[in-house]
């Protein structure tokens, strides 16, 4: 029974630091390149209950890795300690020697991990090092959870595209807007704060050239202190329709705007919005629009790993269409809209198959829902 007890007690400990190397994760979402935000928590028990003593996230550019940073923490008294990893630690050489080595030389007694890493030179070799070194290693606690905060980058490992976030603001008659009346704020203040912290922990905002022409919307993070956090702004727009006076153009040099224009595209329009700082993207057409996959592909080559699309109807449909959504994240207001409205493609009584809830929230008046499918 005694046995038993201090397992549990030992399981629940692991889950319970392991949630904090997750959210300690997310501090760094979105800015960590082509490698994964990951956390890592150096966690020593001297006899008077286990004690924090190394925390390391990876840095903004994606080094150094958050082992790295926990150990130099953490720094002697790292010996002996248990790391909490939210990724399995990575085995192969770079400009520095792998994460795992690092755990070995610096005498961890434990290593608890929680996502596997598909890559072909970290998955499974990562813990054989630790385990050929004689340090115990529990594998896949909050596998689930780790995984979702970092699809992005296991979404690209796998699938070599970015993971796709669609986000659809909803009215109470199931409208997502109406012709010629621009934005229509149908949601309130506090979700619409949401919607600027999705922005700041991914790579890129899409949208079609319909709503870039109706709107005319920024697409930056606008909260204090986040500003810098804006993501680049794509806009799909075979023929470079997109205005030069537009409020995305008038800011592409201080926040990136790519065009993904086509290359029968007017040269004349496509240099003058190259004039205001956007960079063009020469994209493939298909079915008299932009070819999405191929989109994706040349977007994940570049090093993106997540993007959120936010409109409009036509561009949603064709993601879902073409089955490259990942997660779909649903705000639902009181506005009502009447006739003459945009329906939504979808609503939460109408998800593609293999999406399932897995998140619910309220924004003061108004209700968030994610839908998430398996990676």
């Amino acid at each position: 029974m005694a046995a038993t007890t201090a397992h549990d007690a030992e399981q629940a400990n692991d889950r319970r630091y392991m949630a904090a190397a997750i959210r300690l994760a997310r501090k760094h979402a979105g800015l960590t390149s082509t490698n994964p935000s990951v956390g890592t928590l150096i966690v020593r028990d001297d006899g008077d209950g286990p004690v924090i003593v190394g925390r390391g996230v990876t840095d903004i550019g994606g080094r150094p890795h958050a082992e790295t940073e926990a150990l130099a923490q953490a720094g002697a008294r790292a010996r002996g300690a248990t790391a909490y990893v939210t990724l399995e630690p990575c085995a192969h050489h770079g400009r520095t020697p792998p994460c795992a080595s690092a755990l070995v030389s610096a005498g961890v007694a434990r290593v608890v991990g929680a996502a596997s890493d598909p890559d072909s030179r970290v998955s499974g070799k990562g813990y054989a090092i630790l385990r050929d070194a004689g340090i115990e290693v529990v594998e896949g606690v909050l596998a689930a959870e780790a995984a979702d905060a970092m699809a992005g980058y296991l979404i690209r490992s796998l699938r070599k595209r970015p993971e796709v976030i669609l986000k659809l603001a909803l009215s109470v008659d199931g409208m997502i807007g109406k012709p010629g009346e621009g934005q229509i704020a149908i949601t309130g203040a506090v979700a619409r704060r949401q919607v600027h912290l999705m922005r700041a922990a991914v790579d890129a905002v899409i949208i079609g050239i319909g709503t870039a022409l109706e709107d005319d919307p920024e697409l930056t993070v606008r909260l204090p202190g986040l500003s810098a956090r804006s993501p680049a702004r794509i806009v799909l727009d075979r023929q470079a329709r997109l205005p030069a006076d537009s409020k995305l153009a008038r800011s592409a040099r201080a926040v990136p705007l790519l065009i993904a224009a086509c290359a029968e595209a007017d040269a004349a329009r496509k240099a003058e919005l190259e004039r205001t700082g956007a960079r063009m993207l020469a994209t493939e057409t298909y079915d008299d629009r932009v070819a999405l996959p191929e989109l994706l592909e040349d977007l994940a080559a570049q090093g993106m790993s997540s993007v959120l699309v936010e409109g409009g109807a036509a561009t949603a449909r064709h993601f879902l269409e073409e089955g490259l959504v990942d997660r779909i994240a649903l705000f639902s207001g009181a506005v009502v809209i009447g006739e003459g409205g945009l329906a939504a493609p979808i609503d939460a009584s109408r998800m593609p198959p293999g999406f399932e809830l897995v998140r619910e929230a309220s924004f003061g008046d108004d209700r968030y829902q994610e839908w998430t499918r398996a990676i």
